[in-house]
């Protein structure tokens, strides 16, 4: 792995994977976009692993977007990778899901790498915007597009324009975030979230996970249809007799993912 992104196994099923570099504000260089797309690629392959935290060296920030001194080399299209957009991240296809554990700020392509990730939980202190606007810019890599999918679109259209950040009270209040936390327990907090779904079919977290991310572009008709193709799939699995089984027998089921 990268020096500046981590990966560890932190407890079973859980992994946890941190960009390390606070003394840049944990922006994006291109060491970390290449360290994020293969800490993806890794927790995709690893069958130890069905959840992974997301979180950053330093309290301050999480992430304050691309490294301003690599954009201004002219060399900004280095901090997307194929296949993977953005920081290595946003455009990345995942079928396990990621928890955002945010402290501090999370800006520009910060908020943009917690966007990409399937829950955000923040501490009391967190700050999430969107400044692009306050310099010519657009939060092109799915912050735009992703926040007004996410929150009520006038509130979104607010953050978008305005190019001011809101707390994280704020962020909670309208939906943007899973759990706010005091200062300091974010991952702590991501972690309790991630072992509430590591203990559960793995298969059956990542099919539920794959029908939430088509639902917003699926008709009611369209997403009953999903939803019966999930089930059939399911059907077939090892897992899909494991739990029924294992509740009759008044024990914890045995998941083996197949």
């Amino acid at each position: 792995m990268s020096d500046v992104v981590r990966y560890e196994i932190v407890e079973d099923w859980i992994a946890r994977v941190t960009i390390d570099r606070p003394e840049k504000r944990n922006a994006v260089n291109v060491e970390v976009a290449q360290g994020m797309a293969e800490a993806v690629r890794r927790s995709e392959t690893d069958d130890k692993v069905r959840v992974i935290v997301l979180c950053s060296s330093g309290g301050e920030v999480f992430c304050a977007g691309a490294d301003l001194k690599v954009v201004s080399e002219g060399r900004g299209h280095e901090l997307y990778v194929d296949g993977m957009g953005f920081g290595g991240f946003v455009e990345a296809r995942r079928s396990k899901p990621w928890i955002a554990a945010v402290g501090g700020q999370a800006l520009a392509g910060g908020m943009e790498l917690a966007l990409a990730c399937d829950m955000i939980v923040a501490g009391e202190e967190a700050k999430f915007g969107l400044p692009e606007p306050k310099r010519g810019l657009l939060a092109g890599a799915g912050g735009v597009s992703r926040l007004a999918k996410i929150i009520p679109r006038n509130v979104a259209t607010e953050i978008i324009v305005t190019g001011d950040p809101i707390t994280a009270g704020r962020a909670y209040e309208v939906g943007l975030l899973n759990r706010v936390v005091p200062t300091g327990q974010h991952v702590e907090g991501a972690l309790a979230l991630a072992r509430a779904i590591s203990g559960n079919a793995p298969l059956a977290v990542q099919g539920g996970l794959a029908l939430a991310k088509k639902a917003l572009d699926l008709s009611d008709e369209e997403g009953m249809r999903a939803g019966d193709a999930a089930i059939a799939s399911l059907r077939k699995t090892e897992d899909w007799q494991e739990g029924p089984l294992a509740f009759v027998e008044k024990r914890a089921p045995v998941w083996k993912g197949r």
